[in-house]
Protein backbone atom coordinates (compact mmCIF):
# COMPACT_ATOMS: atom_id res chain seq x y z
CA UNK A 1 0.00 0.00 0.00
CA UNK A 2 1.34 3.44 -0.93
CA UNK A 3 1.54 5.72 2.13
CA UNK A 4 -0.47 8.92 1.93
CA UNK A 5 1.31 12.23 2.40
CA UNK A 6 0.38 13.92 5.65
CA UNK A 7 -1.37 17.12 4.59
CA UNK A 8 -0.27 18.84 7.78
CA UNK A 9 3.37 18.51 6.72
CA UNK A 10 5.16 20.13 3.81
CA UNK A 11 5.24 17.64 0.90
CA UNK A 12 8.88 18.61 0.41
CA UNK A 13 9.65 16.58 3.54
CA UNK A 14 9.46 13.50 1.32
CA UNK A 15 12.75 14.67 -0.17
CA UNK A 16 14.55 15.23 3.09
CA UNK A 17 13.16 12.96 5.82
CA UNK A 18 11.72 9.92 4.09
CA UNK A 19 14.12 7.23 2.91
CA UNK A 20 14.14 3.95 1.05
CA UNK A 21 10.87 2.31 0.05
CA UNK A 22 8.61 4.82 1.84
CA UNK A 23 10.13 7.69 -0.13
CA UNK A 24 10.05 5.68 -3.36
CA UNK A 25 6.37 4.84 -2.95
CA UNK A 26 5.41 8.43 -2.18
CA UNK A 27 7.34 9.70 -5.20
CA UNK A 28 5.68 7.12 -7.46
CA UNK A 29 2.25 8.12 -6.17
CA UNK A 30 2.93 11.77 -7.00
CA UNK A 31 4.25 11.09 -10.50
CA UNK A 32 1.29 8.84 -11.26
CA UNK A 33 -1.02 11.76 -10.43
CA UNK A 34 0.64 14.18 -12.88
CA UNK A 35 1.68 11.85 -15.72
CA UNK A 36 -0.82 13.29 -18.22
CA UNK A 37 0.40 16.83 -17.60
CA UNK A 38 4.10 16.13 -17.19
CA UNK A 39 5.25 17.22 -20.66
CA UNK A 40 3.16 20.39 -20.62
CA UNK A 41 4.46 21.41 -17.20
CA UNK A 42 8.04 20.59 -18.19
CA UNK A 43 7.80 23.07 -21.03
CA UNK A 44 6.03 25.73 -18.98
CA UNK A 45 8.23 25.53 -15.90
CA UNK A 46 11.54 25.38 -17.80
CA UNK A 47 10.44 27.99 -20.36
CA UNK A 48 11.04 25.31 -23.01
CA UNK A 49 14.70 24.92 -22.05
CA UNK A 50 14.38 21.22 -21.19
CA UNK A 51 14.40 20.39 -24.92
CA UNK A 52 17.81 21.98 -25.47
CA UNK A 53 19.15 20.48 -22.23
CA UNK A 54 18.20 17.00 -23.43
CA UNK A 55 19.71 17.54 -26.89
CA UNK A 56 22.93 18.71 -25.24
CA UNK A 57 23.02 15.61 -23.03
CA UNK A 58 22.62 13.29 -26.01
CA UNK A 59 25.43 15.08 -27.83
CA UNK A 60 27.88 13.68 -25.23
CA UNK A 61 27.21 10.12 -26.44
CA UNK A 62 29.39 8.68 -29.23
CA UNK A 63 27.14 7.68 -32.14
CA UNK A 64 28.86 4.37 -32.88
CA UNK A 65 27.12 1.73 -35.03
CA UNK A 66 25.33 -0.97 -33.04
CA UNK A 67 25.33 0.94 -29.73
CA UNK A 68 23.02 -0.48 -27.07
CA UNK A 69 21.67 2.28 -24.84
CA UNK A 70 19.57 2.25 -21.69
CA UNK A 71 17.58 5.35 -20.73
CA UNK A 72 16.77 5.14 -17.03
CA UNK A 73 13.81 7.01 -15.59
CA UNK A 74 12.64 7.38 -19.17
CA UNK A 75 9.23 8.66 -18.14
CA UNK A 76 7.52 10.12 -21.20
CA UNK A 77 10.46 9.00 -23.40
CA UNK A 78 11.73 12.37 -24.67
CA UNK A 79 15.34 11.38 -24.08
CA UNK A 80 14.85 7.85 -25.45
CA UNK A 81 13.46 9.25 -28.71
CA UNK A 82 16.37 11.67 -29.01
CA UNK A 83 18.75 8.77 -28.32
CA UNK A 84 17.20 6.75 -31.12
CA UNK A 85 17.67 9.63 -33.59
CA UNK A 86 21.26 10.16 -32.43
CA UNK A 87 22.30 6.50 -32.62
CA UNK A 88 20.62 5.77 -35.95
CA UNK A 89 19.04 2.60 -37.26
CA UNK A 90 21.77 0.27 -36.04
CA UNK A 91 21.37 1.42 -32.43
CA UNK A 92 19.11 -0.16 -29.85
CA UNK A 93 17.37 1.83 -27.09
CA UNK A 94 15.77 0.46 -23.92
CA UNK A 95 13.54 2.94 -22.06
CA UNK A 96 13.06 1.94 -18.42
CA UNK A 97 10.98 3.57 -15.71
CA UNK A 98 9.45 2.42 -12.45
CA UNK A 99 6.27 4.48 -12.88
CA UNK A 100 3.66 2.74 -15.01
CA UNK A 101 1.58 5.86 -15.71
CA UNK A 102 4.57 7.87 -16.94
CA UNK A 103 5.81 4.98 -19.06
CA UNK A 104 2.36 4.58 -20.61
CA UNK A 105 2.54 8.19 -21.83
CA UNK A 106 6.04 7.47 -23.12
CA UNK A 107 4.85 4.40 -25.02
CA UNK A 108 2.17 6.46 -26.73
CA UNK A 109 4.83 8.93 -27.92
CA UNK A 110 7.08 6.11 -29.12
CA UNK A 111 4.22 4.61 -31.12
CA UNK A 112 3.20 8.04 -32.42
CA UNK A 113 6.74 8.46 -33.78
CA UNK A 114 6.59 4.94 -35.33
CA UNK A 115 9.50 3.80 -33.17
CA UNK A 116 7.92 0.85 -31.35
CA UNK A 117 10.18 -1.57 -33.24
CA UNK A 118 13.29 0.37 -32.19
CA UNK A 119 12.58 1.55 -28.62
CA UNK A 120 11.57 -1.01 -25.97
CA UNK A 121 9.70 0.36 -22.94
CA UNK A 122 10.23 -1.59 -19.71
CA UNK A 123 8.97 -1.09 -16.15
CA UNK A 124 12.02 -1.39 -13.92
CA UNK A 125 13.56 -0.11 -10.69
CA UNK A 126 16.89 1.74 -11.19
CA UNK A 127 18.19 0.20 -7.97
CA UNK A 128 17.59 -3.38 -9.17
CA UNK A 129 18.23 -3.57 -12.90
CA UNK A 130 17.40 -6.96 -14.39
CA UNK A 131 20.04 -6.78 -17.15
CA UNK A 132 23.22 -8.89 -17.06
CA UNK A 133 26.60 -7.30 -16.33
CA UNK A 134 28.14 -5.30 -19.20
CA UNK A 135 24.95 -5.11 -21.28
CA UNK A 136 25.20 -1.54 -22.62
CA UNK A 137 27.65 0.88 -24.18
CA UNK A 138 25.62 3.84 -22.88
CA UNK A 139 23.26 4.59 -20.02
CA UNK A 140 21.42 7.91 -19.78
CA UNK A 141 19.26 9.41 -17.04
CA UNK A 142 17.34 12.64 -17.46
CA UNK A 143 15.98 14.13 -14.22
CA UNK A 144 15.72 10.64 -12.73
CA UNK A 145 18.43 9.82 -10.17
CA UNK A 146 17.29 12.61 -7.86
CA UNK A 147 14.14 10.57 -7.20
CA UNK A 148 15.56 7.12 -6.39
CA UNK A 149 15.32 5.73 -2.89
CA UNK A 150 18.98 4.68 -2.67
CA UNK A 151 21.23 6.80 -4.91
CA UNK A 152 24.46 4.86 -4.25
CA UNK A 153 22.74 1.57 -5.09
CA UNK A 154 21.33 2.98 -8.35
CA UNK A 155 24.73 4.34 -9.43
CA UNK A 156 26.38 0.99 -8.68
CA UNK A 157 23.75 -0.77 -10.79
CA UNK A 158 24.33 1.64 -13.67
CA UNK A 159 28.07 0.99 -13.51
CA UNK A 160 27.45 -2.76 -13.39
CA UNK A 161 25.38 -2.92 -16.60
CA UNK A 162 27.84 -0.77 -18.56
CA UNK A 163 30.60 -2.36 -20.60
CA UNK A 164 34.21 -1.33 -19.82
CA UNK A 165 34.70 2.05 -21.48
CA UNK A 166 30.94 2.57 -21.45
CA UNK A 167 29.51 5.98 -20.68
CA UNK A 168 26.86 7.18 -18.23
CA UNK A 169 25.39 10.57 -19.16
CA UNK A 170 23.28 12.08 -16.39
CA UNK A 171 21.21 15.23 -16.89
CA UNK A 172 20.01 16.50 -13.54
CA UNK A 173 19.09 19.68 -11.70
CA UNK A 174 22.05 21.06 -9.79
CA UNK A 175 23.36 24.11 -7.94
CA UNK A 176 23.45 27.51 -9.71
CA UNK A 177 26.98 28.91 -9.70
CA UNK A 178 26.24 32.58 -9.00
CA UNK A 179 24.95 33.37 -5.45
CA UNK A 180 22.66 36.08 -6.83
CA UNK A 181 21.22 33.81 -9.48
CA UNK A 182 20.87 31.04 -6.89
CA UNK A 183 18.74 33.30 -4.71
CA UNK A 184 16.48 34.20 -7.64
CA UNK A 185 16.22 30.55 -8.65
CA UNK A 186 15.26 29.53 -5.10
CA UNK A 187 12.49 32.13 -5.10
CA UNK A 188 11.16 30.81 -8.40
CA UNK A 189 11.49 27.16 -7.34
CA UNK A 190 9.86 27.42 -3.92
CA UNK A 191 7.27 30.14 -4.58
CA UNK A 192 6.25 30.36 -8.24
CA UNK A 193 6.94 26.86 -9.58
CA UNK A 194 4.68 24.99 -7.09
CA UNK A 195 1.79 27.34 -7.83
CA UNK A 196 2.07 27.08 -11.63
CA UNK A 197 2.61 23.33 -11.58
CA UNK A 198 -0.31 22.66 -9.25
CA UNK A 199 -2.72 24.87 -11.22
CA UNK A 200 -1.84 23.34 -14.58
CA UNK A 201 -1.84 19.72 -13.40
CA UNK A 202 -4.79 20.24 -11.02
CA UNK A 203 -2.74 18.20 -8.58
CA UNK A 204 -3.25 17.88 -4.83
CA UNK A 205 -0.46 15.43 -3.99
CA UNK A 206 2.21 18.08 -3.46
CA UNK A 207 4.54 16.91 -6.23
CA UNK A 208 5.39 20.47 -7.26
CA UNK A 209 6.47 21.23 -3.72
CA UNK A 210 8.44 17.99 -3.57
CA UNK A 211 10.38 18.77 -6.77
CA UNK A 212 12.25 21.91 -5.59
CA UNK A 213 12.91 20.29 -2.21
CA UNK A 214 14.40 17.24 -3.93
CA UNK A 215 16.61 19.52 -6.05
CA UNK A 216 17.92 21.35 -2.99
CA UNK A 217 18.69 18.04 -1.24
CA UNK A 218 20.46 16.48 -4.23
CA UNK A 219 24.30 16.53 -4.17
CA UNK A 220 25.89 19.50 -5.94
CA UNK A 221 28.13 19.06 -8.99
CA UNK A 222 31.34 18.17 -7.14
CA UNK A 223 29.69 15.90 -4.59
CA UNK A 224 27.88 14.00 -7.33
CA UNK A 225 31.23 13.51 -9.11
CA UNK A 226 32.57 11.88 -5.95
CA UNK A 227 29.54 9.60 -5.65
CA UNK A 228 30.00 8.45 -9.24
CA UNK A 229 33.64 7.59 -8.59
CA UNK A 230 32.68 5.74 -5.41
CA UNK A 231 30.22 3.71 -7.51
CA UNK A 232 33.08 2.48 -9.70
CA UNK A 233 33.42 4.99 -12.52
CA UNK A 234 36.97 5.71 -13.59
CA UNK A 235 36.66 9.25 -14.91
CA UNK A 236 33.94 11.83 -14.35
CA UNK A 237 33.36 15.34 -15.68
CA UNK A 238 30.45 17.74 -15.63
CA UNK A 239 29.14 20.61 -17.72
CA UNK A 240 26.89 23.31 -16.28
CA UNK A 241 23.94 24.54 -18.31
CA UNK A 242 21.90 27.71 -17.76
CA UNK A 243 24.15 28.96 -14.99
CA UNK A 244 24.20 25.62 -13.17
CA UNK A 245 20.44 25.14 -12.91
CA UNK A 246 21.16 21.81 -14.52
CA UNK A 247 24.38 19.90 -15.04
CA UNK A 248 25.40 17.08 -17.35
CA UNK A 249 27.69 14.57 -15.67
CA UNK A 250 29.62 12.25 -18.00
CA UNK A 251 31.07 9.20 -16.26
CA UNK A 252 33.16 6.54 -17.99
CA UNK A 253 33.54 3.00 -16.63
Amino acid sequence: MVPAINKTEAPGKVASTWTGSAREQAVQRMFTAIARFYDLNNSLLSFGLHHSWKRKAVSHIPAKPGTRALDLGAGTCDLAILLDTHLGRSGQVMAADLNEAMLRVGQQKVRGNHLAARISCLQMNAEHLTFPDQSFETVTAGFCVRNVGNLSQALSEICRVLKPGGRFVCLEFSRPVSPGFRKLYDWYSFRLLPWIGTVVARDGTGVYEYLPASIRNFPDQERFCRLLKEAGFQSVEYHNLTGGIVAIHVAVK
